[in-house]
């Protein structure tokens, strides 16, 4: 018999969607997904969005109080369960960034609340040890690290690609080294990276995703498959943000892909880079830093890549089925 399970809908292109769209995929077979709508990427004013959403899915939950199953949330809306809910609860935390509130100074005080009753839930789970022994620290004894995964045979497949055809296909010129930066959005360090290295034409800084900073920068905004083939293309990653991620999945994906890596160890980011032996990035010598990585051997992008293939979908759907099978019992 399958378990019953509600979790918010997918739908989106950050990190902590592509967890949940990979959590629900993996566990098809074992588990009866019902989704909840989620408002809060809907509006297109930021301020108080989340205090908006909050208030439009207060009957949703209250229409879930009685139905069986467990829930797999990862919101402030589990401010709104009863305890009984929260009982049957497994929360997924990604990170903390108060850069990321739109709903201050109430956000701040919301987020305080939600550390508190997280020792009321099933169970508690983290992308990486940074954030297991944040939540620690703030009370919350029992937390379990599972990381971000990925479909390692379509990581494969991207990494056989030819290198030259995919630089064609994005217009890379031979002589260019293309620096990887990740997603063009707030607080990445996009365009800091941009500033230290625009006085050097060989150095071409390539972002993705929504550009909603408008960064001055090679842009591609791409669904999956080219996506891959661009990071197959580039030479470099940089990755600096000032924020808080919780293990970056654009910086994972771009070693995976073979890219020779500076990544600033903050956060989870420290457990990634720490993982992979990445050095952290120094803007007084950028762009020599640079030079050096990619001439970075074989041999040290390869054991990037074993670092981290470990983190399959075999892994992620053992780890997984073994907490909400705990959490059913």
């Amino acid at each position: 018999m399958k378990i019953v399970a509600h979790s918010l809908n997918p739908v989106g292109r950050t990190g902590g969607r592509a967890y949940l769209r990979m959590l629900r995929d993996v566990t098809a077979d074992q588990v009866e997904w019902h989704t909840a709508p989620d408002y809060k990427r809907t509006y297109h004013t930021r301020r108080w969005r989340k205090l908006r959403h909050l208030a439009r899915l207060a009957p949703t939950i209250h229409a879930l109080k009685h139905r069986p199953g467990l829930f797999v949330w990862d919101d402030l809306s589990l401010l709104l369960f009863t305890p009984h809910m929260r009982a049957r609860t497994i929360f997924i935390f990604h990170h903390y960034e108060p850069l990321q509130h739109d709903s201050a100074p109430v956000e701040a005080m919301l987020w305080q609340r939600l550390f508190a009753v997280f020792p009321q839930c099933a169970a508690v789970v983290c992308v990486s040890p940074y954030w297991a022994e944040f939540l620690r620290d703030r009370g919350v004894p029992d937390v379990q690290v599972i990381y971000n995964a990925f479909d390692l045979p379509e990581i494969d497949h991207a990494r056989a690609l030819d290198r030259q055809a995919c630089r064609t296909e994005f217009g890379l010129a031979s002589e260019a080294i293309a620096v990887y930066v990740g997603k063009a959005v707030h607080w990445k360090g996009t365009e800091s990276v941009t500033a230290a290295l625009r006085a050097d034409p060989r150095l071409k800084v390539i972002t993705t995703g929504s550009n909603t900073i408008g960064a001055a920068t090679a842009h591609y905004d791409l669904p999956r498959a080219p996506y891959l083939r661009l990071l197959r293309a580039c030479d470099v990653g940089v990755f600096a943000p000032q924020m808080q991620e919780g293990w970056s999945r654009c910086a994972a994906e771009a070693l995976l892909l073979g890219l020779p890596s500076l990544v600033r160890p903050i956060a989870g980011l420290s457990d990634l880079a720490h993982l992979t032996e990445q050095p952290a990035p120094d803007f007084g010598r950028l762009r020599e830093q640079i030079y050096e990585r990619a001439a970075a051997s074989k041999a040290e992008t390869k054991a990037s890549y074993e670092a981290l293939a470990r983190f399959d979908q075999n892994y992620f759907a053992d780890a997984w089925n073994r907490v909400l099978r705990q959490a059913a019992a």
